[in-house]
């Protein structure tokens, strides 16, 4: 089993972190792992995405140029990704924000309102945990209690207290799939 992910959008929707958060998880779990990340200079409001990779054997190179799932959280990246994912792939977006939907039609596209979702929480900052969950409920590559455990990895004890409110989001996000 090897999944090469693109997870791309604006810097400050957590993009960076749920890749982080992923691999993480791909670790605690036994597979080979890579992270990549890449960003403009402005962390919050300019473009970022991070590449991971989690497989059960040796990675031979981080680099991709295509990819089996994409997550796309912005027009720029659709823009950018959406030709980029391999045939008979995922692609799963936000359509907030999205003026142009995706056009093609041998990969599997799936519109997950991860911001609505987060908005009607009260907790917007679950926005890349929501989109986690549809991921993993569509493309189980790991289990859910494994990423909790990389959540208490990548975040800083001092905000530990928030691990539950984001198992939470990374159900609801599961949810938020399961009528595509």
């Amino acid at each position: 089993m090897k999944n090469e992910i693109i997870i791309a959008g604006f810097g400050g929707q957590g993009v960076l972190s749920m890749g982080k958060i992923l691999a993480y998880a791909g670790l605690l779990d036994g597979k080979e792992v890579s992270w990549m990340p890449a960003y403009g200079p402005e962390q919050r409001g300019g473009t970022a995405n991070v590449t991971v990779i989690l497989s059960d054997e040796m990675i031979s190179s981080p680099v991709l140029d295509t990819y089996d799932v994409a997550v796309i959280l912005n027009q720029q990246s659709l823009d950018k990704f959406e030709s980029r994912v391999k045939p008979g792939g995922l692609l799963i977006y936000d359509p907030y924000g999205i003026h142009r939907k995706p056009q093609r039609t041998d990969i599997k596209v799936a519109a997950v309102e991860a911001t609505e979702a987060a908005i009607e929480s009260g907790n917007p900052k679950t926005y890349n945990m929501l989109l986690l969950g549809a991921l993993l409920k569509l493309v189980p590559m790991v289990p859910i209690e494994t990423v909790v455990k990389g959540l208490e990895k990548t975040l800083p004890p001092r905000h530990h207290k928030l691990i539950p409110l984001n198992r939470e989001a990374i159900l609801r996000g599961e949810q938020l799939v399961e009528n595509l």
